[in-house]
């Protein structure tokens, strides 16, 4: 292989290589000659767990060269176009709420009798945890089924369809309550 040659490959890999991605991580060029024609094989280690192989053939080395970095820079620009879509839809996408959640524990106050009468005795609740907690957008099939996953009484979450905070439970009949206060107005 010439110096001329090396120097090309080197530096068109480069450029492809920069163009869709910081640096490229390595790359192996292999040159073959079979009989009237010319084989290039080039695998680039571009990312972690990407590699990508173009091959090309042609009457010279060049032309085989640049063949295969064709198919390179091909691949490396549908990568990335895949990967930017892929960030665009995330980004699109609502974050859930962040909430917190609380279990409550209901004492009574004791009451001494008053002159022979007694006096009813007070309830309160008192916060016996609280712990971090998502509302996520989901359709009601969703929250039930999220509901249901986690065995929980009730589930708080926002209504894909309309944005509103929704409510689903479970009721002491063994049915599914949905509280939606668009529904109302």
């Amino acid at each position: 292989m010439s110096d001329a040659l090396r120097t090309r490959v080197a530096t068109q890999l480069d450029a492809i290589a920069g163009k869709y991605f910081d640096t490229a991580l390595e790359a192996h060029v292999t040159f073959s000659r079979a009989r009237s024609f010319f084989t290039c094989d080039i695998n680039v280690h571009a990312a972690r767990g990407l590699m990508l192989r173009g091959e090309g053939e042609a009457a010279d080395a060049n032309s085989a060269f640049d063949d295969a970095a064709e198919h390179i820079a091909k691949r490396l620009r549908r990568y990335r176009r895949r990967v930017n879509e892929h960030a665009r839809d995330i980004a699109g996408k609502e974050r859930p709420q962040a909430a917190r959640q609380y279990i409550l524990r209901q004492e009574e106050e004791e009451a001494a009798p008053a002159n022979g009468v007694v006096v009813a005795a007070a309830t309160y609740a008192t916060v016996i945890a609280e712990t971090p907690a998502e509302i996520s957008h989901l359709t009601v099939s969703d929250a039930v089924m999220r509901m249901d996953l986690a065995d929980q009484p009730v589930m708080m979450f926002r209504n894909s369809a309309t944005g509103e905070l929704n409510v689903v439970y479970r009721r002491s009949d063994g049915h599914i309550g949905w509280i939606d206060p668009t529904a109302a107005a």
